[in-house]
């Protein structure tokens, strides 16, 4: 049996304010490729369909036409529900749905896996939904469940309790952020502000293959526990990881091979770092004009309109960023505080603020004028009084 893995979709998500439905379609229609060109004869989604728990009409009308899509090549799709769906608007139509087709986003259906046969006899798959602790405890009130790791051990072992009593193969489909994780490599935007509630790997000892879903960038975190990714580059920070899909090939004693199926990038992602004037030469406009740029800019002081000077010469530029470069001197190593210390006079007390605001570059020789002759203005103004 081959299996793609996928996940992480994110349908509705924008990028910097800019819609990424287009490319989204872009992208399923080569992953649907993916899926007839490679026979494939299972697909899995691990979660988070959507990005949001109420999507908007047109992100319901692109899942739909690539389910179609992904049916009409003869492999059957089975989908989980990841932490930013509503699990209930997901699964509504489940038992609506075409052949083939499966919606896997009841907790206490965890045990109960969409058998598929092939030559070699029966492969079962068991979904586990998104599982948020305060949630699903009711269903498991005895389990006294606090944690995500807590929550999917114990459904896990409603999985291997199912498997027990079924013979055959067995693939299991989860969204958590898995022990054995870089987290260097597009950790998706909640897991990066809050806390990690980490899920030991042990934890998916049992099936042939598990796949999760939940982090951006693929990773093999074993053998047979996989993170596929998502699809499309939804921040700078994933610009230089491959997006793609994992094929999974089962034989009649389980994992036969895993191999890395990769998906086209609708736009590149590129960060340009230097002062925004050689940002802007005709060098960098030549070579990323078409590509979604973050700029850098190094210059000391903050320029004027920088976004619109950049979109200007980029039409795709989202995000733009001041980065003055760092001083070496002893004196920019200075804590701000010593640097007050150690003024005595008022020039020096501006002169240590804007060496600090400044990444330990001080006043010009007409600013430090200019302070001078303001404060000489409020040395006859108080005299005066």
């Amino acid at each position: 049996m081959r299996i793609l893995h996928t996940s992480d979709w994110h349908i509705g998500r924008t990028f910097h304010g800019n819609s990424t439905m287009d490319a989204l379609a872009e992208v399923f229609g080569a992953l649907i490729a993916q899926v007839r060109e490679n026979d494939v004869d299972v697909v899995i989604i691990a979660g988070d369909v959507f990005d949001s728990a109420t999507p908007a009409g047109p992100a319901y009308t692109l899942l739909g036409d690539t389910l179609v899509g992904l049916h009409e090549t003869g492999a059957k799709v089975i989908v989980t529900s990841g932490n930013h769906d509503s699990a209930a608007r997901l699964g509504f139509q489940a038992g609506l749905l075409r052949d083939g087709i499966h919606v896997l986003t009841d907790p206490e259906a965890i045990a109960r896996p969409v058998t598929i046969d092939d030559e070699a006899g029966p492969v079962h798959f068991f979904g586990i939904p998104y599982l948020e602790p305060a949630i699903v405890r009711q269903h498991w009130p005895e389990a006294g469940l606090r944690t995500q790791a807590q929550t999917m051990s114990h459904a896990m072992g409603l999985v291997r309790g199912a498997m027990a009593e079924r013979e055959g193969r067995s693939v299991a489909i989860a969204h958590c952020f898995a022990a054995g994780v870089d987290a260097t490599v597009g950790l998706e935007r909640e897991v990066r502000q809050g806390g990690l509630d980490v899920v030991p790997l042990e934890v998916f000892d049992g099936p042939d293959y598990v796949a999760l879903g939940h982090i951006h960038g693929r990773q093999a975190l074993s053998d047979r526990v996989r993170y596929a990714g998502a699809p499309l580059h939804y921040s700078f920070g994933e610009q230089h990881k491959e997006r793609g899909s994992w094929i999974i090939d089962l034989d009649a004693d389980g994992l036969a091979e895993v191999r890395w199926s990769a998906l086209p990038v609708p736009r590149r992602l590129v960060t340009l770092t230097g002062p925004l004037d050689d940002i802007l030469s005709d060098e960098n406009v030549t070579a990323h004009a078409d590509d979604w740029v973050c700029a850098e800019y190094t210059d000391t002081l903050p320029q004027a309109e920088p976004m619109r000077r950049l979109k200007e010469r980029f039409p795709y530029c989202a995000m733009v960023q001041h980065t003055p470069a760092q001083s070496t001197d002893d004196a920019s190593r200075q804590s701000y505080s010593a640097r007050l210390k150690a003024a005595v006079t008022d020039v020096e007390r501006i002169e240590a603020f804007l060496e600090h605001v400044r990444a330990g570059q001080g006043p010009k020789e007409r600013e430090s004028e200019l302070i001078r002759e303001v404060l000489d203005d409020r040395v006859i103004a108080e005299a005066l009084v």
